[in-house]
């Protein structure tokens, strides 16, 4: 506190010993360093392709004519059942700078049987984009067939799996299964397209893609990828069609490419993904040993060199890391991932790519959201988090903001679309290198000055010497530790003329008393800005300490200061239009948002700014008490926050000022969890159980590539219309002195689980091994069987395998057809030959199998456990003969169901993140072995597994759960009667809580 005044003096003796270490700079070595040298990766002469409104050339992607960074960021509907909050999404992402969003479309989503398919409710992918175009969004879709994104199956439906023919090939079978699908979702892309369908539709798709990461190239894949893109042309599709090549192998270019080693395919662009720059330890320690790659203008070029197998098109990353995907057993990665692929990350490996030439950028993914149900597939688990910019929660992570500063710049200086490498720029210091790019139409330059290599941590003060529109200029500078910096030169702004700056522009508003320039930089750093004019402008510091000087022979004015808090600065006169120059340190320029023709200072978000009648209408969020003061672009009479007036005063830098800060959010108590009803489950066990329905296992075809024992029938679940969760089995036998041992070959995915009762009476479990990112998924489990098998007269096994997902077919070698549920078994003397005793099976699994009744929540909510089959998970179950029961009294071996309910009432106005939290939320795993099946409202929002972790807290997206109103909790808990192997507490939390949201108008989803 009390050095405070002495600020200013500090700032000076900073600026003195920077100023001698630049002017020494030189004198460490004998020359300039150079510094990054462009190749000829790019033919600048192809000329433009044109699909209606859409073009491209080797330079950038074209709307109506117009030049474009596509700045884009990945979301799927699918993994948000709640589709009020696919717009609330929508809108942070546009808030957060992105001009487009990208989407997975999950075949298995919407066919839960060959010739059905579902795009009602939580899978209406027209309201989907409907929505993307109204919050100003354009659209680049991903239908497949194949997605991956760590699904189940990759994204294909669970009856494909009972398809023998190759999948992703021309077999006529599977491309017929594949146009169904094509049929169905084509028709409802077309109908959003930028170019229109030719029947008064039209929205904002401007890009299609066609399969995904196809690594395999044979003949019988080029003739698939050839029908694809005639199916999707035959159904209407008019906007340009690329596919992604996965890790830049060359595959799939368009068909003009003159580079050696490519496959050509039938694309209109070339596109490839990319996870640069490392993952987190296990012990949850951020890494940096890659520097960001070259991929463009200064990479090594050739058809592995990533947008250099394509000379004639864009580069275009269709998939960009924004984090990664976490596996069960790890000991939780997602906070770290975030921290990993996150703020500097961004700036170093993102402004490489753009330095690259690499002008249409999907960050994988933006919003990562919750794999509800059965949707994940075996590599994760429920939470998708993926360390993305949005929470699973919703919640805007520290790295939203640097990509919104990111973004700020791409949106205030069109000039970057369509750059090329520009002159070599001197540098004082080997530590640093520059990447130095120009517009042809306007000369106006982007440097991007990153350690050598971009990985660097070194804090270093130098100079860049660079010839730039304006002149030639000694730029002196600043990098410390892990960053880059994106800066601009020889660039028209709002009719100023910005020469150069070392601080970066996030935002340019042509206001109504003047315009107005936010630069920013990092705190304390210096930073020097130039602008021309005609003649010498009045400079009047309105607030901070900023020096100026200015060359009357030139018409430079330069401005030197520190960054610290918020400098404001008015120029007038010279020539110009007024000018308000805002100069902030990052994180207090982070608090502005601009939307339309405002820019805001203060709240957690800004969602919408807009006029009318020349009021001045404001929607956001905040999470507290909050300042308000914003700039626009035409005089306003009156303000409204979310509909309420905000009194305002005029302040002298041309704003207008909230008389009293913005309210945040009211506290509210959430109940605690009580008055649990409880039922055993697991009759299917028992001996006497009437399974007179269920099918029999016979000898059907037989579809997996997982190898089966001569002799043995088709046991898998898939073969009998079972493709989700858990699935039971009943195998008569007669007991005698061969009965000795019983052995299981089962598969179910991703920490997997078997167990086997023995005439009602528990013999055992077995649970596939996890803590591996690629999860072992089949396995065999051994044990003796009690002494009642051997007593003669019948006897039934049951045993009920919990499958975790069916394998992604990344390969393209039909991984998603290893096996699932029970692949043989073997019941036989400990020593003597297997599969001595003859056995006859029955399968049971979800009610109904692909018939299944619950079409509102649709193909991944349920499995086949008994509770299940008998609607027990629904709110309107009747539980009233279950007796009273607690949380951590002992389990018997099996399942075990409770149940309550509880009202909800979080204020009006008011988005709440509410979760369901286990035990102790500090530490991955427990110390007792236990599983939970968590069912919301009917909706099966995640599984707790207790020894195997990560995750303890699971999000419950509002319209799963009511805010204001009547809830039921089922919890379905599997152990193995353990002492100790109990349900831990469970209760609710606030996971994050702001005053504002989107709207939320329809009761939950539980009736």
């Amino acid at each position: 506190m009390a050095a405070a005044p002495d600020v200013p003096s500090v700032l000076m003796r900073r600026a003195l010993l920077f100023a001698a270490a630049v002017a020494a700079a030189p004198l460490l070595s004998s020359a300039p360093v150079t510094a990054q040298e462009a190749r000829s990766t790019a033919d600048f002469t192809a000329p433009a392709q044109t699909f209606g409104r859409v073009s491209f050339d080797a330079r950038s992607l074209m709307i109506d004519g117009k030049r474009l960074v596509i700045w884009s960021s990945e979301m799927h509907p699918f993994r948000l059942p709640s589709p009020e909050l696919w717009r609330d999404i929508l809108q942070k992402m546009k808030a957060s700078g992105f001009n487009t969003v990208a989407f997975y479309f999950d075949w298995g989503y919407h066919s839960p049987k060959q010739g059905v398919y579902d795009f009602t409710g939580i899978r209406d992918l027209d309201r989907l984009l409907r929505m993307s175009a109204e919050e100003g969004l354009y659209v680049i879709v991903r239908p497949g067939p194949y997605a991956n994104a760590e699904l189940t199956r990759g994204g294909f439906p669970g009856w494909l799996v009972n398809q023998r023919a190759p999948s992703r090939t021309d077999s006529p079978e599977y491309l017929a299964a594949a146009d169904e699908w094509l049929t169905q979702v084509n028709a409802i892309i077309a109908r959003h397209q930028i170019n229109g369908d030719g029947r008064g539709n039209q929205g904002s798709v401007i890009l299609y893609q066609i399969e995904n990461e196809l690594a395999a190239t044979t003949p019988a894949h080029r003739r698939y990828m050839d029908h694809l893109y005639a199916k999707a042309r035959a159904d209407g599709i008019n906007v340009p069609i690329f596919h992604n090549d996965q890790g830049r192998n060359g595959y799939w270019t368009p068909e003009d490419s003159p580079v050696d080693k490519v496959v050509p395919g039938p694309v209109d662009l070339y596109a490839f993904d990319g996870y640069p720059g490392g993952t987190c330890t296990v012990q949850g320690r951020t890494t940096r040993g890659a520097a960001a790659p070259d991929w463009g203008f200064y990479g090594p070029g050739g058809a592995k060199g990533g947008a250099s197998a394509s000379p004639a098109t864009p580069g275009f990353m269709a998939e960009i890391g924004g984090g990664w995907f976490d596996y069960w057993g790890s000991n939780g990665g997602y906070e770290c991932n975030a921290v990993q692929r996150g703020e500097r990350f961004q700036r170093v490996f993102y402004g490489v790519n753009l330095a690259n030439g690499i002008s249409l950028q999907s960050i994988y993914v933006g919003f990562g959201g919750t794999s509800w149900g059965w949707l994940a597939a075996p590599v994760v688990f429920t939470s998708y988090d993926y360390g993305a910019a949005i929470s699973e929660t919703r919640e805007l992570r520290p790295k939203a903001e640097e990509m919104k500063q990111l973004a700020g710049l791409i949106a205030s200086v069109p000039d970057l679309a369509g750059m090329v490498p520009a002159g070599v720029p001197a540098i004082s210091s080997p530590n640093i290198q520059v990447y130095h790019n120009r517009s042809p139409e306007t000369d106006a330059r982007f440097l991007l000055v990153t350690h050598k290599p971009s990985n660097g941590q070194t804090n270093d003060q130098f100079t860049v010497t660079a010839d730039l529109p304006d002149g030639r200029y000694v730029m002196p500078m600043t990098l410390n530790g892990f960053d880059a910096k994106w800066l601009v030169a020889g660039v028209d702004l709002a009719g100023q003329r910005l020469v150069y700056s070392t601080s970066e522009l996030q935002a340019v508003l042509p206001a109504s008393r003047h315009d107005v320039l936010l630069m920013y930089g990092r705190a304390g750093e210096p930073g020097e800005t130039v602008l021309r004019f005609a003649a010498q402008p009045d400079i009047t510091v309105l607030e901070g300490d900023v020096r100026s000087t200015f060359d009357a022979a030139s018409g430079d004015l330069k401005l030197d200061y520190e960054h610290v808090g918020l400098s404001r600065v008015r120029i007038s006169g010279g020539g110009r239009p007024d000018l308000l120059l805002l100069i902030g340190e990052e994180k207090e320029a982070a608090r502005f948002w601009r939307q339309g023709d405002v820019l805001v200072r203060g709240p957690a978000l800004l969602r919408h700014a807009g006029t009318e009648r020349g009021r001045l209408l404001l929607t956001g969020d905040t999470r507290e008490s909050t300042p308000l003061e914003l700039w626009s672009a035409a005089p306003a009479s009156s303000v409204r926050w979310n509909g309420a007036v905000v009194a305002t005063r005029a302040t002298a830098s041309g704003s207008l000022e909230a008389l009293t800060p913005l309210a945040g959010p009211a506290a509210f108590a959430l109940p605690v969890l009580s008055d649990w009803r409880v039922a055993p489950e697991s009759p299917e066990a028992r001996l006497e159980f009437d399974d007179h329905d269920w099918q029999t296992i016979d000898n059907r075809a037989y579809a997996s590539n997982t190898l089966r024992p001569d002799g043995q029938p088709n046991m898998l679940m898939d073969a009998y219309g079972f493709h989700e969760g858990d699935v039971w089995y009943r195998g008569r036998f007669e007991g005698g002195p061969e009965a000795e041992t019983i052995n299981l070959f089962y598969g179910a995915g991703g920490a997997g689980m078997a167990q086997v009762f023995l005439d009602g009476v528990f013999v055992g479990q077995h649970e596939l091994p996890s803590g591996i990112p690629r999860p072992i998924t089949t396995g065999v489990a051994a044990f003796d069987l009690p002494e009642a098998a051997r007593t003669p007269g019948p006897h039934v096994v049951s045993v009920m395998v919990r499958n975790n997902g069916h394998n992604w077919n990344l390969d393209a070698n039909d991984f998603h057809k290893e096996a699932r549920g029970l692949v043989s078994v073997s019941v036989a003397p400990r020593v003597g030959p297997g599969f001595a005793v003859p056995i006859s099976w029955k399968i049971q699994g979800r009610a109904g199998g692909e018939d299944f009744a619950d079409t509102l929540r649709g193909v991944p909510n349920n499995g086949g456990l008994f509770g299940e089959r008998h609607g027990w998970h629904l709110p309107e179950f009747k539980d009233g003969d279950w007796r009273p029961g607690m949380v951590g009294e002992p389990l018997q071996p099996g399942v075990t169901w409770y149940r309550t309910r509880f009202d909800l009432d979080v204020p009006a106005g008011q988005d709440a993140s509410i979760g369901l939290a286990f035990g102790d939320t500090d530490t991955p795993r427990s110390d007792r072995a236990y599983r939970v099946l968590i069912f919301v409202n009917g909706w099966h929002m995640g599984q707790f597994i207790a020894n195997v972790g990560p995750q303890r807290v699971f999000s419950l997206p509002e319209h799963i759960l009511n805010h204001r109103g009547r809830n039921s909790i089922a919890l379905v808990v599997s152990t193995d009667g353990a002492p100790g192997n109990v349900l831990e507490d469970v209760r609710l939390v606030t996971l994050r809580n702001v005053r504002g949201g989107v709207d939320v108008t329809t009761r939950a989803q539980a009736q």
